[in-house]
């Protein structure tokens, strides 16, 4: 798949992720990468530029056994800008889907 439709719309994966419940970054990685196919380490960077863009906060948690996980968190702008995102997002794959089908209804 074209790389360029990915990182057009990875952000948005990651912020409907987050709106369902928090998540620690490997967490988020993983997932994504069930349904994507992604890198290993491309969420990263996309974390850092949504919290430094004030759509993300960050909160340490203990787990059983390991060391403190950094979870990633919504804020309410993120989820505002989401659901903006997203009404965006839904609109523009609705008319470019349309756009193709119409392939299929060529006039001659």
């Amino acid at each position: 798949m074209n790389i360029q439709y990915k990182k057009g719309v990875l952000e948005l994966c990651v912020l409907s992720l987050l709106k369902k419940h928090d998540c620690y970054g490997y967490e988020l990685s993983e997932y994504l990468s069930m349904h994507i196919n992604i890198a290993d380490g491309t969420v990263y960077p996309i974390l850092r530029k949504l919290k430094s863009e004030g759509l993300l906060t960050t909160y340490l948690q203990e787990d059983s056994g390991g060391p403190p996980r950094k979870y990633y968190s919504l804020t309410s702008l993120g989820r505002e800008v989401y659901e903006k995102e997203r009404a965006e997002y839904l609109n523009f794959a609705k008319r470019v889907e349309i756009l193709l089908e119409d392939d299929n209804n060529e006039k001659k």
